[in-house]
């Protein structure tokens, strides 16, 4: 993978838990932000790191501010993750 993964996989969890607490499916998320079911799949599962353009969709798609989504993943990140040697 050409991205650090540790931010991928927090990331998607924020996602889903936010989708699974408004009761959305995956689906219906992916459809409100404008993408296939399968990337948001991706996305949840830590396999694929959205661009800022997308996180801002899924946030508008969840109801949310980017901002919070972002905070969510931050809370989810160990609490060892550095980023990687050149990538800041």
């Amino acid at each position: 993978m050409t991205f650090d993964v540790e931010p991928a996989l927090a990331f998607g969890a924020a996602v889903r838990a936010a989708r699974t607490e408004l009761g959305v499916a995956q689906e219906l998320l992916a459809h409100r932000a404008g993408i296939e079911r399968s990337h948001m799949g991706k996305i949840e599962r830590g396999e694929h790191m959205p661009t800022l353009a997308l996180v801002l969709k899924i946030a508008k798609a969840l109801g949310c501010s980017s901002a919070d989504l972002m905070l969510a993943t931050e809370a989810l990140l160990p609490k060892t993750w550095q980023p990687a040697a050149g990538k800041t």
